[in-house]
Formats: C-alpha cells, structure tokens, sequence
C-alpha cells in the first residue's frame, strides 16, 4: 500500500478537468477522457470505435496497455510533481483476460509503492458491465528536474 506521509498536499486535487482540456497525442487520438485524475488514483475511460478494433474484431492488444500506461503515468506524474520531478515508465506488464468488440472501457489505476526514484502503479480495465477485461503493473522512474530524454530537457507541466 501507499505511504500517505509521502502523499502530496494535493492528493486529493482532481486534475481531470485540466488534462481533459489539453488532451494530445495518443490521448487524442485514442479518445482518452479522464473521469478522476489525482495522487491516489486516476480514472479514464475509451469508447470502443472501429480505430480500437484489430483485425479479428476485437480490441487491439495495445489499447488495453496504453490505457494502463496512460492512466499510471498520471497518477505517477502528480505525485512526483510535488518535488518538481517529471516521470518516465520502466516496466508495462500488461495481461487481457478478455476479449471485448464495443462498449465503454474504464481503466483505473492505484499506486502499490511510491518512493523517491520509482514508483509502482496497477490498473485494471473493465467493460461496461464492470468485467476486468485487462489488469497490468507499471514501473516508472521519477526525474529530477531538468533530465533529459532523448536529447530533450523534461520539464514538469503544471
């Protein structure tokens, strides 16, 4: 579990409305909105579209750990915020438990440790009936500001 002493003074900010807003890229693209967006957990949720769907029908493998990764990055990056640090993911280990051709998705995400350099988030993916159709763990690395990423400098956005 979570050391709440660790926990920033804005864990229970909600940030939903302010990411919903400046939604890009893959967000974008995927049709990502955030429904809860804070330090101890963040909610985001796709409706399927004909983009989701691989050849068979079915949701594409890399939705499922998109969304895991995009909903742990989040909760991940407001928590390193507080000490200015910016966060990178290590590890996604991503499982499909079921396959699923349309409706709501709704990932959510918690984090299972949080310390100065890493931290630990997992997340499951449920349908409109509430079935997990997906769970996974990611790993991620907090940076320290001013680290660079492939010959860019991160900067924290706020």
């Amino acid at each position: 579990m979570t050391n709440q002493a660790n926990a920033p003074e804005f864990a229970n900010e909600d940030f939903a409305a302010r990411l919903n807003a400046a939604l890009d890229g893959w967000n974008s693209s995927m049709g990502v909105q955030f429904v809860r967006a804070t330090a101890e957990e963040v909610v985001a949720q796709v409706q399927i579209g004909v983009s989701h769907r691989q050849a068979y029908g079915i949701v594409h493998g890399g939705l499922y750990s998109g969304l895991i990764e995009t909903v742990a990055s989040v909760g991940a990056a407001l928590f390193a915020m507080k000490r200015g640090q910016s966060v990178v993911g290590l590890e996604n280990h991503t499982s499909f438990l079921h396959a699923v051709r349309e409706g709501l998705l709704r990932a959510t995400a918690i984090p299972l440790m949080r310390g100065r350099r890493t931290q630990v988030w997992q997340a499951t993916i449920a349908d409109s009936e509430g079935q997990a159709v997906a769970t996974g763990r990611v790993r991620l690395l907090s940076l320290d500001p001013d680290s660079s990423i492939a010959g860019e400098i991160v900067a924290v956005k706020r």
